[in-house]
């Protein structure tokens, strides 16, 4: 059964983009019937063409099948983890406005949503799922002259947790039974440049928590292995795109690398490969050292 569900998924997912394909734009030119009420009629159309103004954030995905060296550790005593699984991402953001200080910025909230499945396992738990709320301002860099070929500028506050609690204190009949503090979270302030060079798009990223938060209570080490600054190549050729991810903790030599590859089968449907090394796979996993290969199907790049 939990193999049919993950196939009719992507079945769904796969037709739903051949069909936008072929019909090019017509979904969004749906006409209502004439109505008196001008905001109701508004409102109407932008109801039957699922008008709301989301649209992808980071990469959306769904990857059948993700293998890693060695087990995962579970916090569950009665839950016994394999090294392959499933992972999905769902990432989407909102746009809010523009143009508050007139330097032509837009302001968003995003939300992305990252879940490890167990689908393989007897019960099929989800062994991990991470929460990342997040709103940012963008200003672009609109001179061709700008230094290093800039393209924006990015400023951001963000959260991200597992939703998990901490039993440290609690009593349990067997307290082998107990699963200590599974709780992950961290809240953060960023700031991204991007660079464009020929084919080539770069960003940099900076990050900083906020002190005396969560972050203290649930893990006060993350950003040694999480660090400071990350930077990000994303690549162009033909339909291909390669991305290639570095980011680490100077004083501490912990962090990790990721790249990935994706190519497009129909309109919006990609075929998504990701291979990561290093610290922070997962906030749960934040200071274990993990190696993966993940290949699957991505619905934004």
């Amino acid at each position: 059964m939990k193999y049919f569900l993950i196939l009719l998924f992507l079945y769904t997912a796969l037709f739903s983009s051949s069909i936008d394909m072929r019909k090019g734009k017509e979904l969004d030119k749906y006409e209502v019937n004439e109505i008196e009420d001008a905001e109701a009629k508004k409102g109407m159309q932008k109801w039957l063409n699922r008008d709301f103004g989301l649209k992808p954030h980071k990469v959306n995905y769904i990857l059948p099948y993700a293998y890693r060296e060695g087990v995962y550790k579970s916090y569950v005593p009665t839950d016994e983890y394999r090294n392959i699984e499933a992972e999905l991402q769902v990432s989407l953001k909102l746009y809010l406005g523009t143009g508050l200080f007139g330097l032509n910025e837009s302001y968003y909230l995003a939300y992305s949503h990252q879940a490890f499945w167990q689908i393989y396992s007897e019960s099929s738990p989800f062994r991990e799922t991470n929460y990342n709320p997040e709103g940012f301002v963008e200003f672009p860099v609109l001179s061709k002259d700008s230094i290093f070929n800039m393209k924006s500028i990015k400023i951001g506050l963000a959260h991200t947790s597992n939703g998990q609690g901490n039993n440290t204190n609690v009593v349990y009949a067997n307290p082998a039974n107990n699963p200590g503090n599974r709780s992950r979270s961290l809240n953060y302030m960023y700031s991204e440049f991007a660079f464009q060079h020929n084919t080539l798009l770069t960003e940099v990223r900076l990050m900083s928590p906020f002190p005396g938060t969560a972050n203290d209570l649930d893990n006060p080490d993350i950003m040694d292995y999480l660090g400071y600054m990350s930077v990000k190549f994303n690549y162009f050729t033909g339909r291909q795109m390669f991305t290639l991810m570095g980011r680490g903790n100077f004083t501490t030599g912990y962090g990790a690398v990721e790249t990935t590859y994706s190519y497009p089968l129909i309109d919006d449907a990609y075929f998504f490969m990701k291979i990561f090394s290093g610290y922070g796979e997962s906030l749960i996993d934040y200071n274990n050292y993990i190696t993966k290969f993940s290949v699957g199907f991505s619905f934004s790049r």
